[in-house]
């Protein structure tokens, strides 16, 4: 990357700073090793989610709540996050988080468990909006059952879609960045959605499904 575009890259991740809420929550995520999405990334996912005014989201991978919090604080005030995660202890730390930024606790509903297990239990064309950011070899499946979830119009979003800008680099062969740079070229060229490719953060792949 040129120091051009790098220092591009940097303005564009501090150009909403943080408030002391998101902070804290990276801190915990750094204590319990969480890879948290990056303000950039957080950034339009809030506008993503302010704009379709997503009343019903699905979180895959709630980590320490960063992603959560950016996407509460676009829902509307009645919007109800289903996040899902396989650590409970990333879930104690997200709630500690949405408790601090004020959230009434009827807005979340975390789920614990291996999100294969969760996912196929909710309802088919239901929610507006699906954030994917657990694990990378689980994404495939993961981008599946988020398109039955989704109602016509509705909005997913995939975290690290750039995987530390590996994906964009044809020498790259390793399992991970093969599997992303796959679901990436598979939903560019799906039918059903309309993509684009957002290189903010780790890289955010958005679609909207027709």
């Amino acid at each position: 990357m040129s120091t051009d575009k790098t220092q591009s890259w940097v303005y564009s991740e501090e150009f909403l700073p943080e408030d002391d809420v998101l902070l804290r929550a990276r801190e915990r995520a750094n204590q319990l090793g969480c890879v948290p999405m990056l303000p950039g990334s957080g950034a339009a996912l809030n506008v993503l989610a302010a704009s379709a005014q997503a009343r019903a989201v699905v979180e895959i991978g709630t980590g320490a709540g960063i992603a959560s919090l950016y996407l509460l604080r676009g829902m509307p005030v009645d919007g109800v996050l289903t996040t899902i995660d396989i650590e409970v202890e990333h879930q104690r730390a997200a709630k500690e988080a949405f408790a601090e930024a004020g959230i009434r606790p009827t807005r979340t509903r975390a789920i614990s468990g291996r999100a294969l297990d969760v996912l196929p239990r909710l309802t088919d064309g239901a929610y507006d909006l699906v954030l994917v950011d657990a694990d990378k070899e689980g994404y495939p499946a993961y981008v599946e059952q988020a398109l039955r979830l989704l109602r016509p119009g509705g909005v997913l979003a995939l975290d690290n879609a750039l995987w530390h800008d590996r994906v964009a680099d044809p020498a790259r062969r390793d399992e991970t960045t093969t599997t992303i740079r796959e679901v990436g070229r598979a939903l560019r060229d799906d039918d059903r959605v309309r993509a684009a490719m957002l290189p903010t953060g780790d890289g955010l792949l958005v679609a909207v499904k027709r």
